[in-house]
C-alpha cells in the first residue's frame, strides 16, 4: 500500500468520528523529514481523541496493515500521535494543535485541507 493511500484509510477513521480540521502535509520533498505525510486533525474533547485514535486503527486493520508501528500520548490524550513510518497521523485538541503549530513548523509541505 502506497503512502497516499494509506493517508485516505487514515483520513477516513477521522471522519468516521468527525474529526475537523483535517490537514494532509506531504513532506516528501522536505529534507531530512523521517516521514513521507502528517495527517492532522483536531477534536473537542479527549474522549474523542481517544475515539479517532481507535477508529484509525481499526480502519487500518480493516485492510489488513496492522498496528501502528508506534502510538503515543493516549495517556495524557491532549495530542495523540498514531506512526504508520511513512504515514502519521496527530489527533490534537484544538488548543494543543495551535500552541504546537506543525503546519507552521513544516511550512514547506504542500498542504491538502480535507475538512
Amino acid at each position: 500500500m502506497t503512502a497516499e493511500e494509506l493517508s485516505k484509510v487514515i483520513i477516513k477513521g477521522m471522519e468516521e468520528k468527525k474529526a475537523s480540521d483535517i490537514v494532509v502535509m506531504d513532506l516528501r520533498n522536505i529534507k531530512n523529514t523521517v516521514t513521507d505525510f502528517f495527517v492532522i486533525c483536531s477534536g473537542s474533547s479527549d474522549t474523542q481523541l481517544d475515539a479517532i485514535a481507535d477508529s484509525i486503527e481499526d480502519e487500518i486493520i480493516k485492510i489488513g496493515q496492522g498496528n501502528p508501528w508506534k502510538s503515543e500520548g493516549k495517556s495524557s490524550r491532549q495530542w495523540i500521535l498514531v506512526d504508520y513510518v511513512n504515514v502519521v497521523a496527530h489527533i490534537f485538541l484544538k488548543d494543543k494543535r495551535a500552541y504546537y503549530g506543525l503546519e507552521e513548523l513544516w511550512g514547506d509541505a504542500k498542504v491538502t485541507r480535507i475538512g
